[in-house]
């Protein structure tokens, strides 16, 4: 085969990889029954397409392919350990004898192993863990920069998930209609929390993650159109409202953008209507929650023609019920940083003190900022290096401490 023919072979293997490896992992978890089987058969899918493409040319449908080979694959890892166990060789003969239909293999997998991933029998930590991992790709690293915990914490939920599922034999499918209200609230918090990495990426060269966001928003439209319920409506007006800003949030060389300073006429018009009408519809139910309500202030901030037009007051008692409902420190870091705008910088500074107090996002490095911004705002700038200093400390991604740096520059100037 031509060197030309081979390069686009495995571009185009790359491509699927990036784009589809995630969904082929799931029907292959499906197929299988087994995480660790799957995984195997996935990457031993994409070795044999490597070899062959190239000679071969690209398969007319090349997902299929992929799970096909991966399935027969793993038919053959189950043989060869049938030599020592017994059960091993009717498991496969069993893989053997019900080959996947096509729409099997092209249908959307990755809903139904969220359900899984998030079932009742598994502890909450390790719902959202393990579906970060295995559904949307995310490494144990990134995944314990969003919980705000250690690797080797996350590495242990994970394993015990997988084995909860394996030993206690989980079903991989999407609950009966009488199950699935009390199963949405950890999805919803599955999928959230892919949105966050994607639109505020917690480490590496790129503020987002376009991949990422692009996932999450997909996947809260499938659950939206499977439960059409306020809150799910809330979570996609909040994906939307959010990334409707992603193309402002950077300049042209990739620096920190922020809010004050963006382009407002970069902002997707098409994004912002349709979660302003999500979120219209979903508070007008009267049942929404914490999603819709933080999907409410991203509209008020949406809906501001500029940054001086800021309704402020209205995010201020927006944020006070969303902390009503919902207890956390992040939400309580977004209201000390509206009460700043509201106030004046003296009052955020406070919150945040108070947080900082009760040991509460110490670790964290956009409460460091925003304290640091504070004081720079008081014109207190010793203070004001001090706390950036420490956020320059905890921050993993390199626009962040690019512009950290930019403001520990500037206040060295105003000594």
């Amino acid at each position: 085969m031509p060197g030309d023919e081979v390069e686009h072979a495995r571009a185009h293997l790359d491509a699927i990889y990036r784009e589809e490896a995630p969904r082929i992992l799931a029907t292959l978890i499906r197929l299988l029954g087994d995480f660790d089987l799957a995984e195997d058969a996935m990457h031993d899918a994409f070795a044999a397409a490597l070899e062959r493409w190239p000679r071969e040319g690209v398969p007319a449908q090349p997902r299929a392919w992929l799970v096909s080979t991966g399935r027969f694959k793993a038919i053959d890892t189950l043989r060869r350990r049938a030599r020592f166990d017994a059960s091993q060789d009717r498991i496969a003969g069993e893989l053997h004898a019900e080959p996947p239909e096509a729409d099997e293999i092209l249908a959307d997998d990755r809903l139904r192993l969220i359900f899984t991933c998030c079932h009742p029998a598994l502890a909450p930590e390790g719902r959202i863990a393990l579906t970060l991992r295995e559904v949307c790709g995310l490494t144990t690293e990134e995944i314990a920069r969003a919980f705000l915990t250690t690797p080797a914490t996350l590495a242990q939920r994970i394993v015990r998930a997988k084995a909860k599922i394996r030993d206690e034999r989980i079903p991989y499918q999407v609950p009966a209609s009488e199950e699935l209200s009390g199963r949405l609230s950890a999805v919803l918090q599955v999928v959230y929390l892919v949105f966050n990495e994607a639109y505020y990426a917690s480490s590496g060269p790129s503020i987002t993650r376009a991949d990422l966001s692009a996932e999450a928003i997909r996947l809260g439209r499938l659950l939206l159109e499977l439960l059409p319920e306020p809150e799910v409506a809330g979570l996609l007006a909040l994906m939307l409202l959010q990334e409707s800003r992603r193309a402002a949030r950077a300049t042209a060389d990739g620096e920190v953008n922020l809010l004050e300073n963006q382009d407002r006429t970069l902002w997707s018009r098409d994004q912002i209507e349709e979660g302003v009408r999500l979120v219209e519809q979903s508070l007008t139910s009267q049942r929404f929650g914490p999603y819709t309500l933080q999907a409410a202030i991203a509209a008020v901030h949406a809906e501001a023609v500029d940054a001086a037009a800021t309704d402020w007051p209205q995010i201020v008692a927006l944020y006070r019920l969303l902390a009503e409902i919902e207890r956390s420190p992040v939400v309580e870091l977004n209201l000390a940083v509206a009460e700043a705008m509201r106030d004046g910088p003296q009052a955020g500074l406070a919150r945040i003190d108070a947080l900082f107090a009760r040991d509460e996002l110490t670790g964290y490095s956009l409460a460091h900022s925003a304290r640091a911004d504070f004081f720079r705002r008081l014109g207190d700038h010793e203070n004001a290096r001090h706390a950036y200093a420490q956020a320059l400390e905890l921050a993993r991604q390199e626009p962040e401490r690019r512009f950290i740096e930019q403001r520990l520059r500037e206040l060295g100037e105003k000594k």
